[in-house]
């Protein structure tokens, strides 16, 4: 599984912390089998149940919310230089895993894709950083996928949970 991952999700080779880089890879191993997916659903599966149809898939969601993270990082340092410290590693793996409560979140039912009874209980932020949580990924990880939604509101976002919560919503926004 972990090749098919990389092969759909390059981003992954983007973290340079090996160890941080397999966590993550783990985290979305662990929410696809939870889940009951196939790697190819990834791409299939909708990136929201707001929008009917979807515009955009989940893997299409999360590449686009990692690299756009990733353009956004690069303008404030090359803006601010060292006035902003952004940790990249933080960024990308925040960005990859943002939205991995989903694949709990919803289940195929009757050939649908639908809320699951998990994801009527508990909203992907928190399934997601609970699944981040049993993986030792960073608490500056678990922060950005608890905190990137509404689940957020009022709360003191990280610098990288602040690019990802708005690259989050400029990508569900401009459809």
């Amino acid at each position: 599984m972990r090749e098919k991952l990389l092969k759909i999700l390059p981003e992954f080779n983007l973290i340079e912390n090996e160890e941080l880089k397999e966590k993550t890879i783990k985290v979305l191993e662990e929410a696809i089998n939870i889940g009951g997916w196939e790697i190819e659903d990834l791409d299939k599966i909708p990136f929201t149940l707001l929008y009917e149809p979807c515009p955009a898939s989940f893997l299409e969601h999360t590449r686009a919310n990692v690299l756009c993270c990733i353009a956004v990082m690069n303008v404030l340092k090359e803006i601010y230089k060292d006035k902003v410290k952004i940790d990249k590693d933080i960024l990308i793996s925040g960005a990859i895993l943002h939205d991995v409560g989903k694949l709990l979140e919803m289940e195929k039912k009757d050939g649908k894709v639908v809320k699951s009874a998990s994801g009527k209980l508990l909203r992907h932020p928190v399934s997601g950083a609970c699944l981040a949580y049993k993986y030792g990924i960073p608490e500056k990880i678990i922060h950005i996928i608890a905190n990137h939604s509404k689940e957020g509101e009022g709360m003191k976002r990280t610098i990288e949970g602040v690019i990802l919560h708005h690259s989050d919503f400029t990508n569900f926004e401009i459809f």
